[in-house]
């Protein structure tokens, strides 16, 4: 069963940061572009930051300069790095992993983590 668990939310003031944490199940996480979404209350789900598996990086232009993406591949994990944090930055943070395989693409989430800055 593949899984993604998320953690390293939380509570933080405004300028504070903050380092989220995914760890990905074996089988998937080596041929799996890895991404972290985000979600705030009323708004659609966008991407923040992406890695792929040969570690090519993506970001939304929000978060540029600001967050940091990185993956373990001997750890299956991948971390988001969040600096200088907005109020605006708040919402529920989630883990995606995108399989891709010759005949085969597939998404899977994680849970969603909170993350609250305040002003």
């Amino acid at each position: 069963q593949v899984q993604l668990v998320e953690s390293g939310g939380g509570l933080v003031q405004t300028g504070g940061s903050l380092r989220l944490s995914c760890a990905a199940t074996r089988s998937i996480f080596a041929n799996s572009a890895m991404g972290w979404y985000r979600q705030a209350p009323e708004k659609q789900r966008e991407l923040v930051a992406l890695i792929t598996s040969g570690g090519s990086t993506n970001y939304a232009d929000s978060v540029k300069g600001r967050f940091t993406v990185s993956r373990d591949n001997a750890q299956n994990t991948v971390y988001l790095q969040m600096s200088s944090l907005k109020p605006e930055d708040t919402a529920v943070y989630y883990c995606n992993a995108k399989l891709v395989l010759p005949s085969f693409v597939r998404d899977y989430w994680g849970q969603g983590t909170q993350v609250t800055v305040s002003s």
